[in-house]
């Protein structure tokens, strides 16, 4: 199963063997046999490419869940004896402020030595699904006020007020604050429609009867922060974020959307691993 994962994540059986530190040979017999037992190909083999078949389509989520268990299994057992081993897979957005990601992770690491971490970046509302569905043990969101994490557990960490952001030589530089009135003349730099990082903002000018243009949109927060720094826009950003940023103009804005920094982890039974990083983080498990 687990040369099978491998050949279909890299759509290459010389890149599977490579990954699985087998030879290539010992790994085209083992999952000839396995078609042989399952009467089924599961793999369409050319000269140029490696692709699934639907019988191997069928095939692949199954032994995911099958290596996964097996993986847990192991895992539980090393807990029964005090030690954590396993996937520890960490999401969060590119701005979270409250917890310092890279030393917690540091202090995981020397603690828990065997267990494997793994870190994405991703919009709050994707790391939520991702967290619904087992993909990934813990994620660190930053949503409105008026919104909270659904179908996961979840602890609010903090809140904080968005700050105007603009380039030294933009027209606003020079004050000290504005209100939503006065920036929905500007042009912004956001993220994308829809997403929990843009809502705060949009549910904000909405509440006040205004309206703004948003001529740029990004998925990434320092891609956004280049934009800004270039002159091509106003941001709304939270400013322990802004803090880490160079050459920008902070201004506040009188009247500014919040948003909310949450930890959040699946309702199910958790990971050793998983269990071990909220424990860290001082959250008891409920």
């Amino acid at each position: 199963m687990r040369y099978v994962v491998a050949v279909a994540e890299t759509n290459s059986f010389t890149r599977a063997a490579q990954r699985c530190l087998v030879v290539q040979s010992a790994l085209s017999h083992q999952i000839a046999r396995l078609e042989k037992e399952l009467g089924a190909r599961l793999f369409e083999r050319t000269s140029r490419r490696v692709r699934l078949t639907p019988a191997g389509a069928a095939f692949l989520p199954a032994a995911r869940q099958c290596l996964d268990a097996a993986e847990r299994a192991a895992a539980e057992v090393a807990a029964a004896v005090g030690e954590v081993r396993g996937r520890l897979a960490v999401g969060l957005i590119p701005t979270v402020a409250a917890v310092d990601i890279p030393a917690v992770l540091r202090e995981f690491h020397r603690r828990h030595p065997k267990a494997r971490i793994s870190l994405s970046v991703g919009a709050s509302d994707e790391l939520v699904e991702q967290v619904r569905q087992g993909e990934i043990e813990v994620a660190f969101l930053g949503i409105p006020l008026t919104a909270r994490p659904r179908g996961v557990m979840a602890r609010e960490l903090a809140r904080e007020r968005l700050v105007a952001v603009v380039s030294p030589d933009h027209p606003l530089a020079g004050e000290t604050s504005v209100d939503l009135r006065r920036l929905s003349s500007e042009v912004f730099v956001d993220l994308p429609a829809k997403t929990a990082g843009r809502a705060q903002s949009d549910l904000a000018f909405t509440a006040a009867g205004l309206t703004r243009e948003v001529a740029f949109e990004v998925s990434n927060a320092d891609y956004l922060a280049r934009l800004v720094g270039a002159g091509l826009g106003v941001a709304l950003l939270p400013p322990s974020y802004v803090a880490s940023l160079a050459g920008m103009t902070i201004i506040e804005v009188t009247d500014a959307p919040a948003r909310a920094e949450y930890l959040i982890w699946s309702r199910e039974s958790r990971t050793p691993a998983a269990a071990a990083f909220l424990a860290l983080l001082g959250t008891a498990e409920e």
